[in-house]
């Protein structure tokens, strides 16, 4: 199985039409992408015969694609400025989605600093606002308005209104993640950051209603399309804030728990047992599968092992073994925050603990640590 192969795969189960990499990050196209995307052919097209006159149906159909193509690249470019920026602070990212309402990056890990995240979120309206002036120099640059001109100088605007919209303070806009980190560097609490730009996020979503409300009352004639592009974008920053709100109560640890309290004793049992002795001696235990050279060849899975020894009991445990990876290797003295980030952002059921000399202390189960975090 090659690596593209397999992240085509999971992009296609998550339902998205994956479509190639950039800097080593998959970039995948959500269904809703192309419904937007048909949208903004359908409004368009007929803008282009009122600016240029005598363009006709077909020219101004082909600009309106291409400025929805134009659109997806820009939104591209925006995520790409935030991936790349957080690929440098040595933090991974998942994929790179574009949907309806723009694109996200999944950076896989939570910023450790403050500064960080600022810097992260900082750097997609960045990328916006160059884009902007450099789409708007190219118009500038075009004598008479024509179609080729519209496309560009429409371009340019919308650049310019995704970094003005992408900048106010509310999650989960890039605007409340500067806040948030702002709160947080002022405070030295994040929980305390994510509930200012929790709070921002309504804002933000109340104004966005109350705009679409007043071009009805007022019969402004852009008034349904204000309405229905404002309301659903406001369900998705509510959407977008309380999932931060979440998230953020999710990774906090509990006072007085440690690492400590949630793993299970691991044993070490050689690659080669049958399976089934490997099975019955793990009885709630983690298991580390070692080879004769010493090498770990990985932790016993239970479900794999379970499925194995109905048709091959005395099969070596090996078979039934996961590859211990450096991500689900967590030190025993790891701080809680970062053990949340690193359970949440690795596709791993078990995880080996070690001790400060690389010795297993023991095994943390996923579903443990979200009982514990449930429990709270």
């Amino acid at each position: 199985m090659t690596a593209t192969g397999s992240w085509r795969r999971q992009a296609g189960r998550d339902g998205g039409l994956p479509l190639f990499r950039a800097a080593g990050i998959p970039v995948v196209l959500a269904p809703s992408w192309w419904l937007g995307s048909a949208a903004v052919v359908v409004l368009y097209a007929p803008l282009v015969d009122r600016i240029a006159p005598g363009t006709g149906g077909t020219v101004g159909f082909v600009v309106a694609a291409t400025f929805a193509l134009f659109l997806g690249l820009s939104v591209l470019a925006h995520e790409l400025g935030h991936s790349l920026v957080a690929l440098r602070l040595g933090l991974p990212v998942r994929r790179l989605r574009l949907f309806l309402l723009g694109g996200v990056s999944e950076v896989m890990r939570t910023p450790a600093k403050p500064a960080h995240e600022m810097l992260i979120a900082a750097a997609g309206p960045a990328v916006s606002i160059l884009l902007a002036g450099a789409f708007t120099i190219g118009a500038a640059a075009i004598p008479h308005p024509d179609a080729v001109w519209l496309l560009i100088a429409q371009t340019a605007f919308a650049n310019a209104a995704v970094a003005v919209f992408n900048l106010l303070p509310g999650l989960p806009l890039d605007g409340g993640r500067i806040l948030r980190a702002g709160v947080w560097a002022a405070t030295g609490r994040r929980a305390a950051g994510t509930r200012a730009a929790v709070l921002g996020g309504g804002v933000v979503a109340a104004l966005l209603v109350g705009w679409a409300v007043l071009g009805l009352a007022d019969g402004a004639e852009d008034r349904w399309l204000r309405f229905a592009v404002c309301v659903l974008t406001a369900w998705f920053v509510v959407a977008g804030a309380r999932g931060e709100a979440k998230a953020e109560r999710r990774r906090t640890w509990p006072p007085g728990l440690s690492l400590r309290d949630l793993v299970r004793p691991v044993l070490q049992l050689p690659a080669e047992s049958p399976v089934s002795d490997a099975l019955a001696a793990a009885a709630g235990r983690g298991v580390v599968l070692v080879r004769a050279d010493g090498i770990a060849a990985g932790l016993l899975d239970q479900g794999l092992a379970e499925r194995l020894v109905t048709t091959s009991p005395h099969a070596p445990a090996e078979q039934a073994a996961v590859p211990i990876r450096p991500e689900t290797v967590l030190l025993e003295d790891e701080p809680g925050e970062e053990v949340v980030d690193r359970v949440d952002g690795t596709a791993a059921w078990e995880y080996l603990v070690v001790d400060l000399d690389g010795r297993p202390a023991g095994v943390l189960r996923r579903e443990d640590l979200r009982a514990a975090l449930d429990r709270r």
